[in-house]
């Protein structure tokens, strides 16, 4: 089990990692605005997922596999390149329109956005990076059994990660009259489509 050092710096580790802009924030800003409160949470819902299967891959040390099946992820790593792509491309010709606040959002785009958030996080160089590198020097893996991983850091990290990212949902709702015009809803959703289209380039330079 990991004791009480171990499960404060990984909280603190993963607060400010999560607190730093990068594709998967300014996808949640921009949904958040465009979407209200709930379309936000499903792309948070998205980014956690994301976070939790880098995390285990951590753990488990299925990140060694990698190199045993390079052509497989090769093929997963461009997929996701291509995506995250598809997205900037997405965001940056995205039609904007009058915010209405009582509007129900569709099933369909609450899904899209979880999809989203998902492929974003799958491809976000910094969530790599924190949980393949950075994550096994603030955290001994190999000591980490089933059951801390169970009990102990997926509740963990889905505890921190939805802490940091309601404040980025709430904080973007409540701004949302600032951006009603269609000039600043566009600066905003092609500064995220930037971002993504970095990310995506950042993907395939890694590999």
């Amino acid at each position: 089990m990991l004791d009480l050092s171990q499960v404060l710096t990984y909280s603190a580790a993963l607060g400010v990692a999560a607190a730093i802009p990068g594709p998967g924030m300014a996808a949640l800003v921009a949904r958040s605005v465009s979407g209200g409160a709930l379309s936000g949470f499903c792309l948070l819902g998205g980014l956690i997922l994301g976070d939790l299967t880098y995390l285990s891959l951590a753990v488990f040390g299925l990140a060694m596999i990698a190199e045993h099946f390079h052509a497989l992820f090769q093929l997963v790593r461009w997929g996701v390149a291509l995506y995250l792509a598809y997205l900037a491309w997405q965001f940056w010709r995205a039609q904007h329109q009058a915010i209405e606040t009582g509007r129900a959002v569709p099933r369909k785009e609450l899904l899209s956005a979880a999809l989203s958030g998902l492929t974003i996080t799958l491809g976000n160089p910094k969530t790599i990076a924190f949980y393949l590198a950075l994550l096994p020097l603030v955290i001994n893996l190999e000591a980490v059994s089933l059951q801390a991983w169970a009990f102990m850091l997926v509740p963990l990290t889905i505890a921190v990660l939805l802490a940091v990212g309601a404040l980025f949902v709430f904080g973007a709702v409540r701004i949302r009259h600032l951006l009603s015009s269609l000039r600043a809803q566009q600066r905003l959703f092609r500064g995220a489509a930037l971002i993504m289209a970095a990310a995506a380039a950042a993907m395939l330079v890694r590999g």
